[in-house]
């Protein structure tokens, strides 16, 4: 089963949620939030720095949930 890790560094400001621990590179797609991608173009994660400092309710996170079944 696949697991989502979600970390914060209070020091840095700076948030990291990832979907699966695979290299991948950074890719800014709005002030300070970066979704990490595969050399392939999966979306594996996303990160957002200066994360205090930003408007919770404006912050909003492209994310496209898939499921697969278990047997």
């Amino acid at each position: 089963m696949a697991e989502v890790k979600i970390w914060y560094d209070q020091e840095g400001d700076f948030l990291e949620i990832t979907f699966e621990d695979v290299a991948a590179s950074l890719e800014e797609i709005n002030d300070d939030v970066f979704e990490r991608r595969t050399p392939d173009g999966r979306v594996v994660g996303l990160a957002v720095m200066n994360f205090s400092k930003h408007d919770r309710d404006a912050l909003k996170l492209p994310l496209l949930v898939t499921a697969t079944p278990m047997n």
